[in-house]
C-alpha cells in the first residue's frame, strides 16, 4: 500500500473563513510547506464545519453517496471521481462505475486500503456517513476528508457551491443552482395565494411518511399542500420519518397520495406501477379516499422526485395540487432537462413515463 506524502503544512499559516458551509480561501500565491510547493491552495468549511485545506481543486476525488455523485456529474466533475458506494453504482447505472471503483457498501463500511490505493485528493461523504472513522482513517496519508451532504433539502446551495470549489467548477455550480432557482421560483409565484390541499407522502415502506424535519415535508409546503401528519412529533428521529396506523390515513383523508419508492436512474418497468397500484388500491379503505376518488394518487420512482434536493419532486407535487396554476407547465420538460444536460443522459434519457406516474 503506497503511502502518500501528506498535503498539511503545519508550518504555514492561511487564512481561514469560518462561515457557513462551503466558505472558501484560495491562496493565490506559491507557499513553501515542508518542502514541497503549494500552488492554488484552498480552504473550505464544510457541512460538518470543519476547516479543511485541500492542495487545489480535486483531479480526483471518492464520492460516497449517489445524491453527492449526481452533484459532481451536473456541475461537471463527474469524470474527476474515481471511487464510489455500492449504492451509487446500484442507482446511477449511466455512470457505468466499474466494481474496482467501488470502496463501500454503503456509507459506513469503508474499505480504506482500497481508498488510499486509489490515491484520490479529497474524499467526499455526506454527515450521515462515516467521516469521524474516515478523516481519522486517511489523515496519515494526507487524503483530506470533506462533509458534504447533497441530500439535504435545506443546504442546497452550500452544498453546490462547496462541491464547485472543492472541484474548481464555480460555474458549473452556479448553472445548477439557477437550474434549482428557476423550479422553485415557478413554484413560488404560482402557489402563492392558493388553499393548501392535504398530502399523504408515502416512502418506500407502506405507512411509512414524512414528517416536520423531513425533505418531504418541506417539499409539500413548498408546493403549496398540507402534509397530513404534519402535526405529528417523534421526538426528534434523525429521518423525521414514522410509520403510521392505517385508519389514521382513512381519517385525515388526503387529496393527494405519493407513493416514492426507492431511487434508480434504471427505467421502472410497467409491471411495478401496476402491482404498487394494485398493493395501494387493495388497501382497507383505500378506494373511498378523496385522492383516490378524484384520481390523484400517483406513484414515483425516488431518482425522479427527489432528485437534485428534491426540487423535481416539489414541482411534480406542486403541479398534481394546484392543476389550474400549472396548466401550462410540464414538470416533465424539467427532469428532461435534469437527465439529458445535468446528467449526460442525452437521447438514452427514456422520458418520465418511466419514473412517474398517475395510477388507479
Amino acid at each position: 500500500m503506497r503511502q502518500r506524502l501528506s498535503a498539511l503544512a503545519a508550518a504555514t499559516a492561511v487564512a481561514l473563513f469560518a462561515g457557513a458551509c462551503g466558505t472558501v480561501t484560495t491562496e493565490g500565491e506559491t507557499e513553501e510547506a515542508g518542502g514541497a510547493e503549494r500552488q492554488g491552495a484552498l480552504t473550505v468549511v464544510d457541512d460538518a464545519g470543519r476547516t479543511v485545506e485541500l492542495d487545489g481543486p480535486a483531479e480526483r476525488a471518492v464520492v460516497l453517496n449517489s445524491y453527492g455523485n449526481e452533484f459532481a456529474q451536473a456541475i461537471g466533475a463527474g469524470d474527476r471521481v474515481v471511487g464510489y458506494d455500492r449504492v451509487s453504482q446500484t442507482r446511477l447505472p449511466y455512470l457505468d462505475i466499474p466494481d474496482d471503483e467501488v470502496i463501500s457498501e454503503d456509507l459506513q463500511e469503508i474499505n480504506y486500503e482500497a481508498v488510499v490505493e486509489l490515491d484520490p485528493d479529497v474524499f467526499i461523504v455526506p454527515r450521515n456517513g462515516a467521516w469521524q472513522e474516515a478523516s481519522e482513517q486517511l489523515e496519515p496519508f494526507g487524503i483530506p476528508v470533506v462533509v458534504a451532504t447533497a441530500w439535504d433539502f435545506d443546504v442546497f446551495h452550500e452544498t453546490i457551491d462547496l462541491l464547485g470549489e472543492v472541484f474548481g467548477e464555480p460555474e458549473g455550480a452556479e448553472r445548477v443552482s439557477g437550474f434549482y432557482d428557476e423550479i422553485f421560483g415557478l413554484i413560488e409565484e404560482r402557489v402563492a395565494g392558493t388553499e393548501p390541499v392535504r398530502v399523504y407522502w408515502e416512502t418506500e415502506q407502506p405507512y411509512l411518511t414524512g414528517l416536520p424535519g423531513s425533505g418531504f415535508d418541506q417539499i409539500i409546503v413548498a408546493a403549496g399542500g398540507e402534509n397530513i401528519f404534519g402535526d405529528l412529533d417523534t421526538g426528534g428521529d434523525e429521518q423525521a420519518e414514522t410509520t403510521v396506523d392505517p385508519a389514521s390515513i382513512l381519517e385525515r383523508d388526503p387529496e393527494v397520495v405519493v407513493h416514492e419508492f426507492g431511487p434508480s436512474a434504471e427505467p421502472t418497468g410497467q409491471g411495478r406501477f401496476d402491482t404498487l397500484s394494485g398493493e395501494l388500491f387493495g388497501r382497507a379503505g383505500w378506494r373511498d379516499l378523496s385522492a383516490a376518488r378524484d384520481d390523484r394518487v400517483f406513484v414515483t420512482n425516488g431518482w425522479a422526485t427527489s432528485g437534485l434536493s428534491k426540487a423535481l419532486g416539489a414541482l411534480y407535487l406542486a403541479s398534481w395540487l394546484h392543476p389550474e396554476e400549472f396548466a401550462d407547465v410540464d414538470p416533465g420538460d424539467y427532469l428532461a432537462r435534469w437527465a439529458e444536460e445535468f446528467q449526460g443522459l442525452g437521447t438514452e434519457f427514456p422520458g418520465e413515463d418511466a419514473y412517474v406516474q398517475r395510477v388507479s
